[in-house]
């Protein structure tokens, strides 16, 4: 059961990147009106998958497996500043070429 949190915070994490990358290649074509709804979908998705990978953590406390701990924890963190770092600069910049669309 425990082994799920980490596909869901690995499909998560896509959802994270898939959304604002969706932003982006719509920019061209009509309808600009819900891109601001799809970016924070994509930080919740992105916060959700993070919680996910923290609730792991947690088990692997829990259960006191500190190989399994240990062995993953800087892959987790590396993972966990990509996923972050990624998902602020797509968000980031859809918001810049958003921005002037909405205002006219």
């Amino acid at each position: 059961m425990y082994g799920l949190l980490n596909l869901g915070s690995l499909v998560l994490g896509l959802v994270a990147w898939i959304l604002p990358t969706v932003n982006l290649m719509r920019y061209k074509k009509h309808g600009h009106q819900n891109w601001g709804v799809l970016s924070i979908m994509s930080f919740g998705a992105c916060a959700i998958s993070l919680s996910f990978q923290i609730f792991y953590h947690n088990h692997l406390v829990t259960i006191e497996d500190w190989a399994a701990l240990m062995d993953t924890t800087d892959a987790v963190a590396f993972a966990t500043a990509v996923l972050l770092i990624g998902t602020i600069l797509l968000n980031v910049m859809t918001l810049f070429l958003y921005r002037d669309r909405t205002t006219k």
